[in-house]
């Protein structure tokens, strides 16, 4: 029992942090740079849940966010033009 309730549960979070990413895929830079296909935070409006944002962590990389974005409305931290 402890098992299966396990596995349902890896499943559920695997799922549900699926429906919050989009896969970017690879391509190549005008200058001839190749950029791999990488996980992004699905696009919504707001930047206060980017995994880049500042008190954020990454799910996949677990590398914490340290960026304010400064530039955007959504951003406690935005600062105006």
């Amino acid at each position: 029992m402890g098992k299966r309730f396990l596995l349902i549960l890896i499943f559920l979070l695997v799922t549900v942090s699926l429906c919050f990413a989009e896969r970017v895929n690879g391509y190549l830079r005008s200058d001839g740079t190749i950029v791999n296909s990488y996980e992004r935070s699905s696009s919504d409006g707001t930047v206060r849940n980017n995994w880049s944002y500042e008190g954020n962590s990454n799910p996949y990389t677990g590398q914490e966010g340290h960026n304010h974005y400064r530039h955007s409305p959504s951003s406690e931290y935005y600062q105006g033009n």
